[in-house]
């Protein structure tokens, strides 16, 4: 496997002469290693790289603070290359080779399930970025997500919002279609949509999986198509959103509900990409700068993300994962602060049972290490026009439709995109 070793660079200057020699004294000082892998080439690197922008934001802010324990911190990562088949080997050098004092993962729940076995044999805690239910099948007590999944049920969680909406319209549709890639994260959700459609007396009249390497979607919509469903979810990575999307376009699929889990409509060159064609859809998303949620942090590291993020080729606005890999880091620093070091064992009981105040919120684990309270947003694209950047900053291009305590505005039913 040939893989790059990339650190983050210079320390940031503090601002002040005792500053400065507190950064000094850290820098002295032996680092706190944080390792893992990230996609920042492939089909997921739009998000992989927006995460590892948020993350080397954190690593700045701290070593111009002095560090963690008068501790200098530093990032020591690969380019997993969007395949989870170089996950392991990843995983297995940072902690065989590079002997890092902390892992963490990289983004996409496709990545972070093949780097579970390898932290476990090495029995380390675990910081998890955006993977849905990804220890339903480990059980491992010292594996942490920033997901907001969660509840009893995660796999559930994610796609509830979708569900909820749907049983509030006129009548209520009956019919659903579900697809999306064979691979981990669809799995997943896709096992969360069914529970919810028995449970709602929904009749599933399409349910296949499509290779992950598809790369033409309209024989597969064309199929959904045929099955005439009131519901079409998709559980789909960013590639996928984009040609799932453009061939209904192309071939006029039309359901009373179009979108459910399709990842990658929050990345703004998506969004741009996409321009018009994502009005109407009903899809996820995890922070918005306007949801009831959303704290005076998280506005203000995206104002230093979006100061940098040109310069860097990385999403412009930030809105989706930044929140959560500089908060990932947070809980991170806030453990070995408590626990006064990085033993494993203190870190994992320490977060087991603590609130962290982070930019992205509040965040309280339960037993399998998932949100205690899921907090995953239904919303739907309305008015967007063109392809410009600037609409994605105004709350009205983005309704945010579910929970009910967050919605800022009313669904447009049925789904329409010439509307």
């Amino acid at each position: 496997m040939s893989i790059k070793r990339r650190t983050f660079g210079k320390l940031a200057a503090a601002g002040t002469v005792a500053g400065i020699a507190g950064s000094a004294r850290a820098q002295d000082k032996k680092p706190i290693t944080i390792g893992f892998g990230m996609a920042l080439t492939g089909g997921l690197a739009p998000n992989g790289k927006s995460a590892l922008l948020g993350m080397q934001i954190w690593e700045a802010d701290t070593n111009a603070k002095g560090g963690i324990l008068g501790r200098p911190v530093k990032l020591v990562y690969y380019d997993d290359q969007s395949n989870p088949s170089q996950v392991p080997g990843i995983y297995t050098k940072l902690l065989d080779v590079d002997k890092v004092d902390i892992v963490v993962s990289g983004y996409a729940t496709n990545m972070v399930a093949p780097a579970m076995p390898v932290v476990m044999q090495h029995d380390r805690t675990f910081f998890s970025l955006l993977g849905l239910a990804v220890n339903t099948e480990f059980h491992y007590k010292r594996y942490f997500s920033v997901t907001p999944t969660g509840g009893p049920n995660p796999k559930q969680s994610f796609s509830e919002g979708f569900f909820a909406v749907a049983m509030e319209q006129t009548p209520k549709p009956t019919t659903l279609a579900i697809t999306g890639a064979d691979a981990e994260f669809p799995r997943n959700a896709l096992d969360g949509v069914r529970v919810q459609a028995k449970k709602l007396g929904l009749k599933i009249v399409y349910d296949k999986t499509y290779p992950p390497a598809t790369a033409d979607y309209t024989p597969i919509v064309r199929a959904v198509a045929a099955t005439n469903p009131d519901m079409f979810f998709a559980a789909s990575y960013p590639p996928d959103s984009v040609g799932i999307i453009r061939a209904s376009h192309e071939i006029g699929f039309k359901p009373k509900l179009f979108g459910g889990g399709m990842v990658g409509l929050q990345a703004t060159a998506i969004k741009t990409q996409l321009g018009p064609l994502l009005n109407g859809i009903v899809t996820y998303d995890f922070w918005l700068p306007w949801a009831g949620f959303a704290n005076d942090a998280g506005r203000e590291l995206l104002k230093k993300y979006q100061e940098k993020s040109a310069a860097a080729g990385v999403d412009l606005l930030g809105y989706y994962i930044p929140p959560f890999s500089y908060g990932l880091l947070q809980i991170v620093e806030q453990a070995i602060t408590a626990t006064g070091g990085t033993d494993d064992t203190k870190l994992a009981d320490y977060c087991s049972k603590t609130t962290f105040k982070t930019v992205a919120g509040d965040i309280k684990f339960n037993a399998e290490g998932e949100w205690s309270e899921a907090q995953v947003m239904a919303t739907q694209f309305q008015g967007v026009s063109g392809n410009g950047v600037d609409q994605f900053r105004d709350p009205k291009r983005e309704v945010i439709l579910w929970p009910t305590k967050y919605k800022t505005g009313n669904i447009i039913y049925p789904y329409d995109p010439t509307k």
